[in-house]
C-alpha cells in the first residue's frame, strides 16, 4: 500500500532515504499500455532505457517560481540521468493538455505535471492513464472530484503542507497583535484552487481562536501581480476597516504590498514574493523551495524506476520569514 508523508523542517532532509527504504513494487504494465485495474503502477518500456524520458508539464515561466521549479527539473534531471523536456502552458489549461498529448506519443517513463488549475489538470491525467504513463503531481493538487468523474488517478502529491502554511502566518498575526486584537481582515487569494484554499482554511482555522478577529472580505487575485493590485484596491475601498490582509500565493503578496499605498494602517501577511523584503507594512511571510520540489519530484521518479514504492503524498514544511528578513532566491510563496 502506498503511504503518505507530512514532513516537519527537521525531517525534510530526510525525504530520500524515506522514500529509499520503502520497499519493491507491482511495476503493473509497460511499453504504454493502460494502468492496471488493480491500481498498481503502470511501467513504461522508457523507464528501462538507459536515459528515461522524463515528461514535465509547467504552468507558465512570469512567475519566479516556475522558473525556479524548471531549474530544479533540469538540473536534478541531468543529474539522475533522465532526458528531461519542460514544456510551458502559459497558464491555458488546452495548451497544457494539448503539450502533454504530444509529449505522451514520445512515451515517457513518467509525467510530471505542474498543473494550470486543479479541476482541468484531471483531463490531462485521464491521458496520461490512458497511454499507460505514471503521473507525479506537484504543487497544484489535482481536484479529487475531477479525477474521480474522469476515472483518472495520480501516483504521487509533492508539494507545500499548504494548510499549515496558512496556520503559520495566523500563529504570527496572533503574536503581533495579542490573542484578543480587534482583527479586520481581507483575503487575496485564487478562490478556485485546492492549494490556496487549503491555505486560506488553515489560516482562518487559527485565527479564530481570536473572538476578534473577522475575516470581512475575499478576492481573487489571480496568482497575478497586477490582478492582485486590482483586487486588493478595490477590497480596501469597500472595506476601509480592514487591518490585516492575508495573501495566499507569492504574485498576490507582491500585488498586495503595492496595493497598501495610501492605507498606512494596514499589515500585510502572505505566502513570500520572490526576494521582497519583509519590512514596514509587510510583516510576514512564509515561503516554498520550487527549485527543491522540481528535484525531489525527479528523485521521487528515479527512486520508483529503481524498485522503491512511491509515497501518494509528500508535504514539505515552508519557511518563516519576519521583519528584518528576506527571502533568497528560489524562496518563494
Amino acid at each position: 500500500m502506498r503511504r503518505r508523508i507530512t514532513l516537519t523542517a527537521a525531517a525534510a532532509g530526510f525525504l530520500l532515504l524515506l522514500a529509499g527504504c520503502s520497499g519493491a513494487i507491482d511495476t503493473g504494465t509497460s511499453g504504454g499500455d493502460a494502468a492496471a485495474d488493480d491500481g498498481s503502477i503502470p511501467r513504461p518500456a522508457a523507464c528501462d532505457e538507459e536515459n528515461p524520458y522524463l515528461a514535465v508539464a509547467l504552468p507558465n515561466l512570469t512567475n519566479p517560481y516556475y522558473v525556479a521549479m524548471k531549474q530544479g527539473f533540469e538540473d536534478q534531471g541531468a543529474a539522475q540521468g533522465f532526458d528531461v523536456e519542460v514544456q510551458i502552458a502559459n497558464d491555458d489549461d488546452a495548451q497544457q493538455l494539448s503539450q502533454v498529448q504530444t509529449m505522451l506519443q514520445k512515451e515517457p517513463c513518467a509525467l510530471a505535471l505542474n498543473a494550470v488549475k486543479s479541476e482541468p489538470a484531471a483531463a490531462i491525467v485521464k491521458a496520461a492513464n490512458d497511454a499507460g504513463v505514471p503521473v507525479f503531481t506537484v504543487n497544484v493538487t489535482v481536484s479529487p472530484e475531477a479525477l474521480e468523474a474522469q476515472g483518472a488517478s495520480i501516483v504521487q502529491y509533492l508539494g507545500a503542507d499548504n494548510a499549515a502554511g496558512g496556520e503559520q502566518m495566523a500563529e504570527q498575526v496572533l503574536a503581533d497583535f495579542g490573542d484578543d486584537a480587534d482583527l479586520t481582515i481581507g483575503f487575496v487569494t485564487e478562490p478556485d484552487e485546492v492549494p490556496t484554499v487549503e491555505r486560506d482554511g488553515g489560516f482562518e482555522s487559527v485565527i479564530s481562536s481570536n473572538p476578534n478577529a473577522e475575516i470581512v472580505a475575499t478576492v481573487d487575485g489571480n496568482v497575478k501581480p497586477d490582478d492582485s493590485l486590482a483586487a486588493t484596491t478595490e477590497m480596501l475601498s469597500g472595506n476601509p476597516d480592514i487591518n490585516v490582509i492575508f495573501a495566499s500565493t507569492g504574485p498576490g503578496t507582491y500585488g498586495a504590498l503595492q496595493g497598501l499605498d495610501g492605507h498606512p494602517d494596514v499589515s500585510l501577511y502572505g505566502f513570500c514574493a520572490s526576494e521582497e523584503p519583509v519590512e514596514g507594512q509587510y510583516k510576514g511571510c512564509v515561503a516554498q523551495e520550487p527549485e527543491s520540489y522540481g528535484a525531489q519530484v525527479v528523485d521521487q521518479v528515479r527512486e520508483w524506476v529503481d524498485g522503491a514504492t512511491p509515497a501518494e503524498e509528500i508535504l514539505l514544511p515552508l519557511k518563516l520569514f519576519v521583519t528584518g528578513e528576506t527571502p533568497a532566491p528560489g524562496e518563494v510563496g
